[in-house]
């Protein structure tokens, strides 16, 4: 996942910041910790991880920066992020809850994502390999769609709460170029997500 540059804040597309799309009436996600509304991260238009199936529907990842650091949002089930996958057809920009700071609820950029195949299996090589071959600082490349996770940490792949089964890798997140308006995970880290859609389920996490 390259950064292709500002993008719509609320278009239908895999990109990182902008407003989030949900099917109407949709409640905007707070945190289980401190009750406040959560930021909006991202979303993924699962189309985009390709295998001949249209209609996947998306991804939305938030968590928590009311208190940053506090309400334990690196970790899958705590209450602190979230993860929700919705259907393609009916999405709209969520409205934002009243009275509240749009800075704490959305990144301060909105960047489009251009994908690019890179032969190389191995995540932090392929990034290499795609620097080094197009010139461009490592901060362009914004993470992964599908693939291996890159565990920064140990392997923390979770199970589906539904049917038990290990989740595939959605998305692996990078916390953008600019620090100004990065997603934070740690200041240096890299945030995982992943979904069963047979069961409608998904999960998120980061670590550093």
């Amino acid at each position: 996942m390259i950064d292709a540059g500002p993008v719509a804040s609320a278009a239908q597309a895999t990109r990182t910041g902008g407003v989030p799309l949900a099917p109407a009436g949709t409640p905007w996600p707070c945190c289980t910790s401190c009750k406040g509304p959560m930021q909006f991260l991202a979303q993924v238009v699962l189309d985009d991880l390709g295998g001949g199936i249209e209609g996947r529907g998306i991804l939305v990842l938030f968590a928590c920066q009311n208190d940053p650091g506090m309400c334990s949002d690196w970790e899958p089930d705590s209450g602190g992020n979230r993860a929700l996958l919705f259907p393609a057809d009916g999405l709209q920009p969520l409205p934002q809850p009243d009275g509240v700071d749009e800075d704490r609820l959305l990144l301060g950029s909105v960047r489009a994502v251009s994908l690019v195949h890179v032969d190389e299996p191995d995540y932090d090589k392929a990034c290499e390999e795609w620097s080094a071959g197009n010139d461009h600082s490592a901060s362009s490349v914004l993470g992964q769609l599908g693939g291996s996770p890159a565990w920064i940490q140990g392997d923390e792949t979770p199970s589906c709460p539904s049917c038990a089964t290990l989740m595939p890798l959605i998305v692996q997140l990078e916390e953008g170029p600019d620090h100004s308006t990065a997603m934070n995970f740690g200041g240096c880290g890299g945030a995982y997500a992943f979904a069963c859609e047979p069961c409608g389920r998904a999960k998120f996490l980061w670590q550093c």
